[in-house]
């Protein structure tokens, strides 16, 4: 047997294998949970190739037996979420995503001598029918938009890389006219969508159940006074009747919060934490507030003390509420400290240029001008993997607010240009002296907190 057919011969039985393990696992899918979820876990451990990966999925199923939070949490996903999306989100998070494309990646780098992420950050428009004081995103330029064609260019060769996870970003996503269209026409991806919600209607909810591929994460400030302060009047009410359609359907989605000084003790409240699993939240990304884009406020930034309360805080949440709490900036133990410039993900913004955070405005190089493989090599992002991890101190991981010498290093070296006028205020003048000072008494208290945990 010559070479060729070799390799057709262990690609269809490889391909037969997957869809009899597709078929076990969607059966796990239905009936009783508490019987099915362990099974499920044990399949998905079997499958994944990843050790760190089949290490998770075993916590997963030794917390689920030992905790009634999670247990609670995990039950929720028979009980709450709709059967045909529940599926899809098996297929293409958790077969696709998680288990099938680290083996591709894996082989793309050995090949290319590349570094592949997990994800991509996509803003398809920069438009937005808010205009929220701070916003991060704020000073881009006004109505940018890839054009449908690139966006689709850009999922293509994301997949022949092996990502099939993406997140959308923006201005706000839902005004761009074919970000449904372009879920449809890749439905063996899953998104994950940032939204302000005041535009998900029932038409647009409908259309989400059918497609099942897309998760929306819905940011807000707390409750509605501090929501409708950042984001206008009446976008609190906006948000509840979007997540009230979201969960009539049994879509999955989450919430976005962006922690301030003086939000930070409202949004990880039991009673705000209990708010959001009651609209039927199943995940929530904890931001900390970085003072880039619109009208920066350095006076907005989490204290140091807040800071190593928060971290205890959403530690304490994930193992006693029913909502998993991503807290970025707290959680590099988890992650080998920072995550961008194209080690976990990278960010393409509407006019094209990539960034290796969506906080990191700098670039060198434009996805309209190369493919998605010749930018992973960029020196931008060579130079970031070569840094990370930024510090020993995994509650330290941040180019931007905790060790912003390491940015300016890296774009000093590699020639990198703002994407947006006024991106360069974290290397120089009164902000960055600002971070200098902040990121030098957080390590204060950040040394001895990261020292107890790892003795």
């Amino acid at each position: 047997m010559d070479e060729k057919a070799k390799k057709l011969n262990i690609s269809f039985a490889k391909r037969y294998a997957e869809e009899k393990i597709l078929a076990q696992a969607l059966n796990y899918l239905e009936g009783n949970p508490e019987k099915n979820i362990p099974r499920l876990t044990k399949l998905l451990e079997k499958m994944t190739s990843v050790p760190l990966h089949r290490q998770f999925i075993a916590n997963i199923r030794t917390f689920y037996e030992e905790n009634d939070a999670i247990k609670t949490y995990l039950n929720g996903f028979f009980t709450d979420i709709d059967k045909d999306v529940r599926n899809k989100i098996v297929i293409d998070f958790v077969i696709n995503s998680l288990i099938f494309s680290p083996e591709r990646r894996r082989q793309v780098q050995d090949d290319g001598h590349i570094h592949v992420p997990y994800t991509i950050l996509i803003d398809p428009t920069s438009a937005c029918n808010l205009k929220c004081t701070g916003c991060w995103a704020g000073e881009y330029t006004k109505h940018d938009q890839l054009e449908p064609e690139l966006f689709n260019r850009i999922l293509a060769e994301a997949k022949e890389l092996g990502i099939y996870a993406v997140v959308v970003s923006g201005g706000e996503p839902f005004v761009y006219p074919y970000l449904l269209d372009i879920a449809e026409q890749n439905n063996d991806m899953i998104f994950m969508i940032y939204t302000n919600g005041t535009r998900i209607d029932e038409k647009t909810a409908d259309r989400m159940k059918v497609l099942g591929n897309i998760s929306p994460a819905i940011s807000l400030e707390g409750w509605e006074t501090e929501t409708d302060a950042r984001r206008g009047k009446g976008t609190f009410k906006k948000i509840i009747a979007a997540m009230k359609l979201l969960r009539e359907r049994g879509l999955l989605f989450g919430a976005s919060v962006t922690a301030t000084r003086n939000n930070v003790e409202e949004l990880t409240s039991d009673q705000f934490i209990d708010f959001l699993v009651e609209q039927g939240a199943k995940y929530m990304w904890l931001f900390h507030y970085v003072p880039i884009g619109r009208q920066p406020n350095t006076e907005l930034m989490l204290l140091p003390e807040q800071r190593a309360s928060l971290a205890k805080r959403s530690a304490y949440i994930r193992l006693h509420k029913p909502l998993p709490v991503m807290d970025f900036w707290n959680d590099g133990a988890y992650t080998d400290g920072c995550i961008a410039g194209g080690k976990c993900y990278f960010h393409i913004n509407a006019r094209g240029d990539v960034e290796p955070c969506a906080f990191v405005h700098f670039a060198v190089d434009n996805i309209r001008e190369k493919s998605l493989k010749e930018v992973l090599k960029n020196p931008l992002f060579t130079a970031y993997q070569k840094a990370q991890p930024f510090s020993k101190n995994m509650l330290c991981p941040c180019p931007i607010i905790d060790e912003p010498d390491a940015l300016r290093q890296i774009v000093k070296e590699t020639g990198a240009h703002p994407t947006h006028e006024g991106a360069d205020t974290v290397l120089n003048g009164e902000i960055a002296g600002f971070l200098d000072e902040r990121s030098a008494n957080w390590k204060k208290v950040a040394d001895p907190l990261w020292d107890s945990r790892v003795r």
